[in-house]
């Protein structure tokens, strides 16, 4: 996670000094929020797994170790499809491989975790845990953040995983309950007030633009990682044009103070 100077967990510091807990509510609540919605999904992927001619037991157990949406969906498209779709599904689970890879080196020096701790923060490192973390403005408060929806996903989805397993066909198709649709709205749901700034809201449309015009086109996990480069380049872009030269220094609401 990337540090300004001045926010690297003052007003935590400072409650704590007056005696004042850190306020902890609102991120266990937006926790809550986001594992609903994402762990719903679940249910989607025991039917499809149970379709596609694994058992229950292997379907959960998939959920369990892998913990992976992508992934696991990309593994059950190979078994449905054959042989004939297995580079697509391998190419997509890489990249899904490398982008959570990403999200580790990103967490690895907020969340300064050890030994076995070190094995669960790996399997709890997704979108999701991620998004809420770096999206909090004080570091306890990303640890929080990042324990509480890691943990809330992982049973959820396995939770909703079994339901969808043992129900199999009496639910359907499992896309026409738009499940995945709303772990989509919470992402937005956590996007929506870090965009400040006319900048900010231009940059998210254009990467939300290149993700919608590639999805019918290219495999899995394609589109958000040529969205996320979108944007970082957008961003240093602007940075280069309107930053003043460094060393910057931002307060508390990051705000820009002077150079």
């Amino acid at each position: 996670m990337t540090h300004r100077p001045g926010r690297t967990g003052k007003s935590a510091l400072l409650r704590r000094a007056l005696g004042q807990p850190v306020l902890r509510a609102p991120v266990l609540r937006q926790s809550l929020s986001v594992a609903l919605a994402t762990g719903a999904y679940g249910i989607s992927f025991g039917t499809l797994s149970v379709a596609a001619g694994l058992s229950v037991l292997q379907t959960q157990a998939l959920s369990l170790l892998l913990f992976s949406g992508g992934s696991q969906l990309a593994l059950v498209g190979v078994l449905a499809a054959g042989p004939a779709g297995a580079p697509a599904a391998v190419a997509a689970s890489t990249l899904l491989g490398v982008r959570n890879g990403l999200y580790g080196l990103q967490l690895s020096r907020m969340l300064a975790v050890r030994g076995w701790r070190r094995l669960v923060a790996a399997q709890l490192t997704i979108d999701e845990s991620t998004a809420v973390a770096v999206g909090q403005r004080d570091e306890p408060t990303a640890r929080t953040g990042f324990w509480a929806t890691g943990t809330g996903v992982f049973a959820f989805w396995n939770v909703m995983t079994l339901v969808g397993a043992l129900l199999g066909d009496a639910l359907g198709d499992p896309r026409r309950y738009g499940l995945d649709a709303a772990a989509a709205a919470a992402f937005c749901a956590l996007l929506w007030p870090r965009l400040k700034s006319l900048d900010s809201r231009a940059i998210a449309a254009l990467a939300a633009l290149v993700a919608v015009l590639l999805a019918p086109h290219v495999p899995a996990g394609i589109p958000v990682l040529v969205a996320a480069a979108t944007a970082l380049v957008a961003g240093v872009w602007r940075r280069a044009h309107h930053d003043p030269p460094p060393p910057h220094r931002w307060d508390d609401d990051g705000k820009q103070v002077g150079a």
